[in-house]
């Protein structure tokens, strides 16, 4: 019997027959997608790692270390200004501020360098504490206040207000010079900017007539 003839292939059957293009095609596709696919997966999954902006992330409370201190700094200055608008700067070697609710900073080894009408003058001390919203010092200790003009002042555990610029000391003994001559007293209050010291208990003031003005 004779064999039938078969009708001439259409282009788009030639295209898809095996071993054409179209064919060899598909089966690079066949390899290559799953592997684009799982390269994309490991770049999508890396890149917040290696992104140079911000990355969020969720910490588990109970599993991060909390710091006792909420700040501790070495070497700081903390500046402000009086109610002339004077300024005047603490620097102390070390201080902590253990909690937010407290804002007092317990300092170590401070020098506060204060404007007056007629020059600077500072005031030193081994131990304090600095309240940030009053501005007022706490001195622990020995406190020792110079003026350019040779007014001193020595005490122990006083309050110092840098901003209305007074001292009140604690009680265990004062001495000082001012223009009129040397005085002592159990405890004082002095405006550190007139210049005026009132004394409290067993005051004793020597004056000397050639240094007063």
């Amino acid at each position: 019997m004779a064999e039938v003839a078969r009708p001439p292939r259409t282009a788009r059957q030639r295209w898809a027959a095996p071993g054409s293009r179209h064919d060899r095609l598909i089966a690079t596709l066949g390899f290559g997608l799953p592997a684009a696919i799982g390269v994309l997966t490991a770049f999508l999954v890396l890149a917040p790692l290696t992104s140079t902006g911000d990355v969020s992330f969720v910490l588990d409370k109970n599993k991060v270390e909390v710091a006792k201190e909420r700040l501790k700094l070495q070497a700081a200055t903390y500046r402000g200004q009086d109610d002339k608008g004077q300024p005047f700067a603490i620097n102390v070697a070390s201080g902590v501020q253990k909690s937010s609710a407290v804002p007092v900073v317990q300092i170590n080894k401070m020098a506060a360098d204060i404007q007056l009408d007629d020059g600077p003058a500072q005031l030193h001390a081994d131990k304090g504490a600095y309240d940030l919203d009053t501005e007022k010092l706490q001195v622990i200790g020995p406190v020792a206040f110079r003026a350019a003009d040779g007014y001193r002042i020595d005490t122990q555990d006083a309050v110092v207000d840098l901003k209305q610029k007074t001292m009140d000391s604690g009680g265990k003994g004062v001495t000082g010079v001012l223009p009129q001559g040397n005085f002592s007293a159990n405890k004082l209050h002095a405006n550190l900017e007139g210049r005026t010291v009132k004394l409290d208990g067993n005051a004793r003031l020597r004056i000397v007539p050639r240094g007063a003005k």
